[in-house]
């Protein structure tokens, strides 16, 4: 199993959105690197659903259901692919971006190294260690 953390704006698609919805795909992805990791995801890996600019909070796990097919919103270019992701578990307590640079333990996570990337993988350390801090419920 790999872990990855996945970015939204949350008044674009939230938490709240993918949890009444049941699943969707994981679109519009533009970046090489970030598409990269969308073609490594296998179903059954899990992601950490993160609030981008309004929040900029770890929420809750989402699990891989669906692994890369072409992007239906890259209007037909091949090169997009996008994934479908479903809800597993929410945060009791979202985990802040100010606390995770705060924690030496997260210093080397590819969210701080390379914040502008929209996919990014997550060790399992890390992603256990977020799992505690948003006392997961």
């Amino acid at each position: 199993m790999q872990y990855w953390l996945i970015k939204s704006e949350p008044n674009v698609y939230s938490w709240e959105m993918l949890v009444q919805e049941g699943s969707t795909c994981w679109s519009g992805v533009r970046n090489y690197q970030a598409r990269n990791n969308l073609r490594l995801m296998r179903s059954g890996d899990l992601a950490l659903h993160y609030h981008s600019n309004i929040g900029k909070e770890i929420v809750g796990i989402a699990e891989v259901v669906r692994e890369a097919y072409p992007d239906p919103t890259a209007e037909g270019d091949p090169n997009w692919v996008c994934v479908d992701v479903a809800p597993k578990q929410a945060f009791v307590r979202p985990v802040r971006l100010e606390d995770i640079k705060a924690e030496p333990r997260l210093q080397k996570m590819e969210l701080i190294r390379q914040s502008r990337l929209s996919v990014v993988s997550v060790r399992e350390d890390e992603f256990n260690l977020l799992c505690a801090m948003g006392e997961m419920a």
